[in-house]
């Protein structure tokens, strides 16, 4: 069992009552140990309070393309929540540590309120979960990119053109064919020009560096192990490179494969254990889904757009007795990494929109932010902070008229680390009871 999984195990059956021990409590050895964030939330957690919503504008966060200039988030038309800021309380949130570029993947367990740095959870997990796929304690799950290739063997466009999904879905089936011997072998679309590839066998390690080089001019990298354990998967995976790399020889843009995130399943306490919540999540991309079934949220319905998002998250409320909901809205990141400045301001004006027909629901808290910041500026993810708002009755008013990075600089929330954004939700919320006599 490895670290994390016996620090879970701990956290599901040997948590203190009411933290007995004064705030501190004993690990699977029977070490006593001080508690973390999460541990003590769920020691004061109360199991009735407000129902929470949050909205998930992905790398919202932006930079000006000049110095006097705007950000995305500033150039935007953003009169909804604009209006929340005047009503709730801004900040700016950090998702891991400052300087430190997240993932998807650990900017997401940050917002969940859980420690990036102590669970770690794969990108190729991720998209498996994401799909419907249940990856098994002897897999090894992978993020595969369809990319176009030219006669050299270099990347030309490190997306095969964003292929569309039925297209790519056709060219995923002939992957199908690989056979590798002393390994079973799973290939499933996932979106565009994303799939996903599952290595399933005995002795499979997931230490294995990504393939992708993440810039065009040079061809894609040999997946190399990074231990000793992690060997066998790397000749698995660059045999099938081999083979596909054959089968593609003939499509015009996808013609070649990046991997990306090698991933076993990890161990997480659950929303339910950790936060006292029924919990569900809504969104159109696989990957996020698969970080919401991780942590144990439901998954709703089957949108393909941001308001098909929110029809289900209007029919949910009315219908189930869910306490959180995670909505998550894509298109600001991806836009950022095309490097479209004004695509994206688009985008974060069309996430504004929907924000009247959230408030209608009457949520007791509604938070707005992002997972990471991805500025159209740099086309990637970046360690800048992000725009937070939480917005609940109980919020103290700070000075902030608008939601921009200028004004949550200066908001009431401040500087703080993403898992610290649950607790904060929760207390306004009215379900964290008081912490010591």
């Amino acid at each position: 069992m490895s670290q994390i999984e016996s620090e879970a195990t701990a956290f599901r059956l040997e948590r203190p009552s009411r933290l007995t021990c004064g705030g501190m409590c004993r690990s699977s050895q029977g070490e006593l140990r001080a508690m973390n964030i999460q541990e003590v939330v769920a020691e004061l957690r109360e199991e009735r309070g407000g129902r929470i919503v949050m909205m998930v504008a992905d790398g919202l966060g932006g930079l000006p393309l000049t110095p006097d200039g705007p950000t995305e988030l500033e150039a935007a038309q953003t009169p909804n929540l604009d209006r929340l800021a005047r009503r709730g309380v801004c900040g700016l949130m950090t998702p891991i540590k400052p300087g430190i570029t997240p993932g998807s993947g650990p900017g997401h367990l940050g917002l969940f309120g859980y420690d990036p740095l102590r669970y770690v959870i794969g990108r190729g997990v991720l998209e498996a979960t994401g799909i419907g796929f249940a990856v098994g304690p002897n897999d090894v799950a992978v993020r595969c990119n369809f990319c176009t290739l030219d006669a050299e063997g270099k990347i030309t466009d490190r997306r095969a053109g964003r292929i569309p999904s039925e297209e790519s879905a056709a060219v995923v089936a002939t992957l199908r064919a690989i056979r590798i011997p002393g390994v079973e072998i799973f290939v499933e679309p996932v979106k565009e020009h994303r799939f996903v590839v599952v290595f399933r066998g005995e002795g499979l390690g997931a230490g294995v560096a990504d393939t992708d080089p993440q810039v065009v001019g040079k061809p894609p990298l040999d997946p190399v192990a990074h231990d000793e354990a992690s060997q066998k998967t790397a000749q698995i995976a660059k045999e099938f490179v081999a083979q596909a790399r054959k089968i593609l020889s003939s499509q015009v843009k996808a013609n070649g494969l990046t991997m990306r995130g090698f991933s076993k399943r990890p161990h997480l306490p659950s929303y339910r254990e950790a936060y006292g919540l029924k919990a569900a999540a809504i969104a159109v991309y696989p990957m996020y889904k698969g970080l919401a079934s991780l942590v144990g949220m439901d998954l709703l319905g089957k949108p393909t757009t941001l308001k098909e998002e929110i029809d289900v998250l209007e029919k949910a409320w009315q219908e189930t007795d869910y306490d959180f909901f995670f909505v998550h809205f894509k298109y600001t990141d991806s836009r950022g990494e095309d490097g479209d400045f004004d695509a994206k301001v688009k985008m974060i004006e069309q996430f504004d929109g929907v924000f009247p027909r959230v408030e209608a629901l009457k949520p007791d808290v509604i938070i707005v932010t992002g997972d990471h910041s991805t500025p159209a500026k740099l086309k990637s993810h970046s360690w800048h902070p992000v725009p937070t708002l939480l917005v609940a009755d109980t919020c103290r008013p700070d000075a902030a008229q608008a939601f921009s990075e200028k004004a949550c600089l200066q908001g009431g929330l401040g500087h703080f680390e993403a898992l610290y954004l649950m607790p904060l939700a929760l207390a306004h919320a009215g379900r964290l009871a008081k912490f010591g006599a």
